[in-house]
């Protein structure tokens, strides 16, 4: 059987479904001969330790209550009467810890760091595991988007990093360019829609209904962040096509993009308020959108908001598309990526799926672990 210890760091919604995923898979991977060993997990506050990281884990009934704990907002801190599970580290210790664990664990058996969170402060420990020789797995975005000296390090052992799950939760965006790449063909033009939110604020406009109602309708059904704003700056899918940027060769950073808001700066968080952008500031903006929708209608064309790479050009925002193309055809919350090659000219490359949610991302998470496997003994 071949042990990969792993430690988590971040037990929000991907983590806290990654850690089910790894509990309720155990007698499938056991058919291929796989145990991922937990020995450590981690949120913004706390970090939870196996009391010995080669011998012993955090086993699944620790895990079950792991979950359970973050599901309801709780902190990690109040598993700490779990002594006889796991040692406690404070967050000033927790850096210091994984670190410290990295290097004992990458000298014998290896070790898999994990980063489910949303934190730009995850990228220290991450360049030091991998100089350590740790694999790394990431959902989270912004390591890959931070400065290019920092991003040169994160991805310069290729082999030992997998990012799947940045872009489109668990569709095979990221190995399918790969695969293209490594063939030699060379990608000229990708064009897509990233967000969930927004491609299904794009479609239910285009049916009529007001740009206002429609982004309420999708913070009450759990499509949006707590605060809408944050997915309808378009900040989100330019992150996404940053990675895909970079992993194309570019060399650029998230201030050189072009990014369409779909508010104006005076509507933003630190000049508005919550409550008042729900109540009054969405209506302001129901007239520009719907004078656009009708524009691209009488155009024989749809308005998506989309990411499109071609050539040094990487620019984020609205896009009348025709009806008929993969995007525009694009209802819902799915992601869509069409990809233009040599190999795919006329006929784009499509994939197309669910591209969020915390399951989907989670499962695409543990798909990343466990692709990296045969660098374990």
């Amino acid at each position: 059987m071949k042990n990969i210890p792993v430690i988590l760091l971040g037990c929000g919604g991907v983590g806290r479904h990654l850690l089910q995923h790894i509990v309720s898979c155990r007698s499938l991977h056991a058919k291929l001969g796989v145990r991922l060993r937990v020995v450590g997990v981690s949120d913004s506050k706390s970090l939870l330790l196996a009391s010995d990281v080669f011998t012993r884990e955090l086993d699944d009934t620790f895990l079950n209550e792991v979950s359970r704990v973050k599901l309801g907002g709780s902190s990690l801190k109040t598993l700490s009467s779990f002594v006889n599970e796991c040692q406690v580290f404070a967050n000033s210790e927790a850096t210091r810890t994984v670190i410290d664990t990295a290097t004992r664990l990458s000298k014998s058996t290896g070790l898999v760091v994990v980063d489910c969170s949303a934190s730009s402060e995850t990228m220290g420990v991450l360049n030091q595991a991998v100089d350590l020789g740790c694999c790394i797995v990431l959902a989270n975005k912004k390591p890959l988007t931070a400065a290019m000296d920092d991003y040169d390090k994160l991805v310069a052992h290729p082999r030992r990093i997998r990012y799947e799950s940045t872009v489109g939760a668990g569709l095979p965006v990221i190995a399918s360019l790969n695969r293209i790449l490594s063939s030699g063909d060379p990608i000229r033009c990708i064009v897509a829609c990233l967000s969930g939110t927004l491609g299904y604020v794009m479609s239910e406009v285009e049916g009529g209904k007001p740009f206002s109602q429609v982004v309420k309708d999708a913070k009450s059904l759990g499509y949006t962040e707590p605060d809408p704003r944050d997915d309808l700056s378009g900040m989100d899918v330019a992150r996404k096509a940053l990675i895909l940027s970079r992993l194309l060769g570019r060399r650029v950073n998230l201030d050189s993009l072009k990014i369409e808001s779909l508010y104006p700066e005076e509507m933003g968080p630190n000049m508005m308020s919550l409550e008042d952008f729900l109540s009054s500031g969405l209506l302001l903006l129901d007239n520009d959108i719907q004078e656009r929708v009708q524009k691209a209608a009488l155009d024989g064309k749809v308005l998506r908001y989309v990411c499109v790479i071609e050539g040094s050009r990487t620019e984020v925002g609205l896009r009348e598309l025709p009806k008929d193309s993969p995007l525009g055809r694009l209802r819902g919350s799915n992601n869509i990526l069409a990809i233009y090659s040599r190999c795919y000219n006329e006929q784009p490359l499509v994939i197309e799926g669910a591209g969020a949610g915390n399951d989907t991302t989670a499962a695409g998470v543990l798909a990343d672990i466990l692709d990296i496997q045969d660098l374990f003994a």
